[in-house]
This record gives structure tokens, sequence and C-alpha cells, in this order.
């Protein structure tokens, strides 16, 4: 009795003793960007698969397919909810159309520096947002920076609000970025961004808006002669895993995947916030002109836009925009 005691404890201590390696199998999850190979967004994948091997004991793993290869935005976000691709980054814009309030986030003119975004994305507010996803077969593990806007284009220097009326510009495709650019003037073209650099190349459209890290990363210096620092949005990023991959996962590997992915949100803004720094002197370099809006005429855009703040505050729902607006403010230290 007293052997059978103690070999039945020997078991229970062994099994306790167990590596927690027993509870994590090995696991490879696809990773679909619009973006280049060299882009921060991708140096970040690397970074959260080398996270994932590190924290897994080798076991699991990232595989970053970057510059469309496995389709754009809105493809990769459906192919997540069917099961056939574990994870993608989308621009946050592109979950409107499942998720209303996500829209909230893109509404021109609202944050005034990376700092006020960090706190709102990271607080309750951006966590309600990722809370939203699972009805719609997505899991959020943060949000990532793509940072301010600025307009490109091919034809001619913008130093006013109204210098952008008649430029043909590609949007992303949403409603909010249509109406934006419509609002000011320009003709808006909603098309997918892995299309846009040869669109411009062949003078389809003038030009575009994208942050600097985008602009220079993706080369559109070679078709596009003008920049200015219109900063008419911020854009954020959300990192996305399938609820299909989720679900098959351990608690132990889910534990997993959630730290890799706090460490790489952290180093993804660190690592845009410098590349964007330097990308401004390398776009000058390459030849493009650069020009400031004023704060006149930051201003002007502001009142050309009133009516389409209006109309999206109501649209993504009054509720979250005067939660995002409480949020802000608070960020601001309650100014």
């Amino acid at each position: 009795m007293h052997f059978k005691t103690l070999a039945v404890a020997a078991t229970v201590l062994a099994a306790l003793a167990a590596p927690v390696a027993a509870q994590i199998k090995e696991h490879t999850f696809k990773v679909g960007i619009g973006l280049s190979e060299d882009h921060p967004q991708a140096q970040a994948v690397r970074h959260f698969a080398e996270r994932l091997q590190a924290k897994s004991g080798g076991k699991m793993n990232a595989r970053l397919f970057a510059s469309g290869s496995l389709g754009n935005d809105v493809s990769m976000t459906s192919a997540l909810r069917g099961g056939t691709l574990e994870m993608t980054i989308p621009d946050s814009s592109t979950l409107m159309s499942l998720i209303k309030p996500f829209g909230v986030l893109n509404l021109p003119l609202t944050f005034n520096n990376e700092q006020e975004a960090d706190a709102v994305l990271d607080g309750p507010f951006g966590q309600k947002l990722l809370a939203s996803l699972p009805d719609k077969g997505l899991i959020g593990l943060g949000f990532w920076e793509n940072g301010f806007r600025h307009v490109t284009n091919s034809r001619r220097p913008i130093n006013k609000a109204d210098d952008l009326a008649g430029l043909k510009l590609r949007v992303i495709q949403s409603p909010l970025f249509l109406d934006t650019f419509n609002a000011l003037g320009a003709n808006a073209t909603p098309m997918p961004f892995t299309e846009l650099y040869t669109a411009m190349e062949q003078s389809a459209v003038d030009g575009q808006e994208n942050p600097p890290a985008t602009i220079l990363a993706s080369k559109f210096y070679e078709v596009q002669k003008h920049l200015v620092l219109s900063r008419h949005m911020y854009s954020a990023w959300v990192l996305l895993m399938s609820k299909k991959t989720w679900d098959s996962l351990s608690a132990d590997e889910r534990k997993i995947v959630q730290e890799a992915a706090r460490e790489a949100t952290l180093f993804e803004r660190k690592t845009i916030r410098a590349f964007s720094e330097t990308a401004l002197g390398e776009l000058k370099k390459a030849g493009m002109q650069i020009t400031e809006l004023p704060a006149a005429e930051q201003a002007r855009l502001r009142t050309k836009l009133q009516p389409v703040l209006a109309k999206y505050a109501k649209e993504f729902g009054e509720d979250t925009t005067s939660e995002l607006m409480s949020e802000l403010a608070k960020a601001r230290g309650g100014k």
C-alpha cells in the first residue's frame, strides 16, 4: 500500500513537473501582408516570429508572405474568417464593413500625435473594439501603427487646401476615405493597394495618400513628384488571427501568441516611428518636393470636412464617437 501511494505520488509529481512544452504543439502561422519585405510592418512580423519561437522552445513559428502574394487587405481578412489563412494585418478601415465602430479611428483630423493614439488604442476604447472581433471570426491581438497620412501626386505642389481640387487620388476602399477626398474637391478613386504603383506609373491616377514609411518602402517617389505633409488622418493596423486558428490552440499556446504579439506591437511602433523620421529625408534625396500645409490651411481642411465628420460620427455611432472623444480628452490631460 505504502509503495503504491508513493508510486502514485511520484506520477503526480512527474506530471506537475512536465514541461509546459507538453501543452505546445508544432504550429506555423502564415501571415499575409500587402506591403513589401523591407517595410517596418514586415520587420515586426519577423520579430513576432522570433518571439514565438523563443517562447515555445522552437515549436511555434510565423511565416511572412509580403507584397500581396496572398491577396489584399480585404481578401486576406476574408480568408481569416473562412479559416484558410492564419494571420494578416489590415488597415483598421477595412474592418469598417464588418464592425462599423472601427471607422472612428480614421475620422479626419482627430489625433494630434502618436502618444494620443497609443493611449486610446491600448486603453479601454481600443480593447473594446478588439473584443467585438470574435463574433466576426477574427481575434485582435493589438494595434500597430501605420501613421499620419499625407498626400502625394505627380502634377503639382500642394500649398493650400484648394490645391487638392481636381486631382485624381487613389484611396482605401472605404466610403469614409471616398467622402473625405471628394469633400476636399479631389476625384477619389478606390483601389487595392497592390494595384496602386502601376496605376500611378501609367497615370491612371495622379496620386495617393499614405504615411511616409509606406511612400518610401513602396518606392512611390519613382512615380510621384510632390508630397504635402497634410496629416489629414491617423492610420492604424490591426494584428489579426483567424478565430478558427485561435480556437485550435491550447491555453498555453494562446498565452505565448498574446505575449509575442504584445512585444511585436511595441517593436513595430518603435521601428516605424524611427523609419518615418528618416523617411522624409530619404524621399527628399530621391527627388520628391515636400511642402507643409500652414496652420491656416489645415484649418481650411477641417472646415471643408465638417459635413463628413458629422455624417460619419452618426454612422459609426454617436456613442462610439463621444467615447473616443472622451478618451482623447483624458489622453490630453483633460485639456
